[in-house]
């Protein structure tokens, strides 16, 4: 191809997307079977801003130990979590069950129950919420031989 017609066809290109963008979108049907343009379609409601600023932080703890010792059991979880989780987040927290899995660091894939603990705190205190969560998470890894303890976090806003 010679540059003239490189040039020419990346001219039409470029020509074809603007006309497109500036061509009317088309009419869509509503639920009345009345049709009205996008453009004329009212704006969603915006969703009320309802309570304060608040660190959504989940942990994501697996049972099966590295060492080949049995799974953390259910009871040794929740005494984990009454001594070591608690004392930390008196206002409350969630725990839910599941099943996991994750690649170890030799490239395994292992399945395992896992437990997912949901806590809340305000942002206030988020620099003493995230020592309190890294002490956990070794705690965890230390006693229950882990090789992590995974973690999320949001920002969120909290209304009780």
């Amino acid at each position: 191809m010679n540059p003239q017609s490189t040039r020419a066809r990346a001219a039409l290109v470029t020509a074809g997307v603007l006309l497109g963008a500036a061509l009317p979108t088309a009419a869509y049907a509503t639920l009345d079977g009345s049709e009205r343009s996008p453009a004329a379609a009212p704006a969603p409601a915006a969703a009320p801003v309802r309570g304060e600023p608040f660190v959504e932080s989940r942990l994501l703890f697996g049972t099966a130990r590295s060492d080949g010792a049995p799974a953390v059991t259910d009871r040794q979880f929740m005494a984990f979590v009454d001594q070591e989780v608690t004392p930390s987040f008196p206002d409350g927290l969630t725990v839910r069950q599941g099943r996991g899995q994750w690649r170890d660091t030799a490239g395994v894939i292992g399945k395992e129950r896992s437990y997912e603990l949901l806590l809340l705190y305000p942002v206030a205190a988020a620099a003493s919420g995230d020592r309190a969560i890294e002490e956990i998470r070794r705690d965890y890894e230390k006693r229950f031989g882990q090789e992590s303890v995974g973690r999320v976090d949001d920002r969120v806003r909290v209304d009780f």
